[in-house]
């Protein structure tokens, strides 16, 4: 098997520019587990939002996103300041973003109707401000370096700081209700969303400062772009590798969006069992103290190899979640922690492949578009997190769902399909797919040495 020697020290990621990229990441995982798992059961339950209307507003949120990401992907590439095309929009989309992360967080005490305002209102804005962030920042990782494997260890370290953000927000609701001994009621759920954006309002904007001052763009990643969208469209579906990567992260990503949105009903109400907060912590810090085998794994032997290993045992472990029920804690804490194994090379890894895959674009265009690929990369993954989300709380709603109560079999058989055996299939399908990627790390050398023959003529 051939291994690409060490990054030569020209194109080394020093230590403290890869802490300040990954660190906004760990602020901005806040929208992550708290919107997509806590937030939908605390409008449902506490502020009394029906179901398929949180679900609904979700859908139609990442519908937008369909406009927006792209849009804004096109505008950074096309930015020209003293400050570069990235870092303006990371650093004057924080505060706002901050602003409704508060907002959502904090709901007042109102009629159910009411309540679709407010989270309507709540989570567009915060998606909107997100997407202003995210997809700049996300462009500014593909550019800091070429070198096939340190791109893996930047973007690694940053998708790790996600993980660990994820840890940290998966676990603020349950240290908050013991440190401050909050009742389980209405006003206790209240107060714990009042401290969790509280919290995380200011450290958004003080993560986003620190990437703005401590992470230089690179001059020669800012290339002439031209002004024609339907040229970029065309090569972008013209690309075959990146629309590979694009379908099986596409697939897979809606799949792991069921769990995501389910497992505080499928704990509660299948397990019978109240060690949600538990169970999540236990999958993210397996993922996390996995992450850097993937990362060391995928330079030895490729990403895609890497990669698909990942997929193979986060689904292979996670398929056994259907057939259990009514007290099979001990069996679902082990599935948990086996699927967890495979976590942190399904997150990072495809980064580092999606940096290479833009490569090729350049290759074969001569322009640097990091962030019309990072946008549509973006919608690609909100509208799997929005189907998922949505589908799943729709679905659950139809069946008959109550909160509070004892369900029926039918809402009990609709979790464990959804919940466990619907992003298993997902996965299989995603692997299949992935099976075609084409570059290796011999391809990307040679998608390197095309690039520097075009900019030298």
């Amino acid at each position: 098997m051939t291994t690409n020697p060490s990054a030569t020290a020209s194109t080394r990621v020093p230590w403290g520019v890869r802490f300040a990229y990954a660190l906004p990441a760990l602020a901005l995982s806040v929208v992550g587990i708290p919107v997509y798992v806590y937030l939908p059961k605390f409008y449902t339950d506490v502020v009394g939002v029906s179901a398929t209307a949180v679900g609904a507003i979700l859908l139609g949120i990442r519908l937008f996103d369909a406009v927006t990401d792209p849009l804004e992907g096109f505008i950074s590439d096309r930015l020209n300041t003293r400050f570069g095309r990235r870092k303006p929009f990371i650093l004057a989309s924080s505060l706002p973003l901050a602003v409704f992360i508060y907002f959502l967080f904090t709901p007042p005490v109102m009629a159910p109707g009411s309540g679709v305002w407010w989270f309507g209102i709540g989570i567009s804005g915060l998606f909107l401000f997100w997407t202003l962030i995210t997809v700049p920042y996300e462009a500014l990782g593909a550019e800091i370096t070429s070198d096939y494997d340190e791109r893996t260890a930047l973007l690694g370290m940053r998708d790790g700081f996600l993980l660990l953000g994820t840890l940290v927000a998966a676990s603020s609701p349950v240290l908050i209700s013991r440190l401050l001994d909050l009742p389980s009621d209405a006003s206790g759920e209240r107060v714990k969303f009042f401290w969790i954006g509280l919290i995380y309002a200011p450290f958004v904007v003080a993560a986003c400062l620190a990437c703005v001052l401590f992470v230089d763009e690179k001059k020669d990643a800012h290339r002439p772009v031209s002004w024609n969208p339907f040229r970029e469209f065309s090569a972008t579906f013209g690309n075959r590798p990146f629309m590979i990567l694009l379908v099986s992260y596409a697939i897979s990503a809606f799949g792991s969006n069921l769990p995501a949105t389910l497992i505080l009903y499928y704990v509660e109400y299948v397990l019978q069992s109240q060690k949600a907060d538990a169970f999540l912590l236990l999958y993210f810090v397996t993922g996390i103290v996995f992450l850097p085998a993937w990362i060391a794994l995928a330079r030895r032997l490729g990403k895609k190899e890497a990669w698909l290993g990942s997929m193979a045992i986060n689904t292979g472990a996670f398929v056994g979640v259907f057939f259990l029920g009514a007290g099979d804690e001990v069996w679902y804490g082990l599935l948990v922690l086996l699927s967890g194994i495979g976590l942190g090379g399904v997150l990072a890894i495809p980064s580092a492949m999606q940096a290479d895959v833009i490569d090729y674009d350049e290759s074969l265009t001569g322009e640097r578009r990091e962030g019309h690929y990072i946008g549509v990369w973006s919608v690609a993954r909100k509208m799997a997190a929005a189907l998922g989300v949505g589908l799943a709380l729709f679905l659950l709603g139809q069946s008959g769902y109550k909160p509070g109560v004892e369900q029926t079999p039918e809402v009990v058989l609709t979790l464990r399909v959804l919940y466990a055996l619907v992003p298993s299939l997902c996965n299989l399908v995603a692997f299949a797919v992935a099976l075609a990627y084409p570059i290796s790390r011999e391809r990307h050398e040679a998608i390197l040495a095309a690039i520097r023959n075009r900019r030298t003529h």
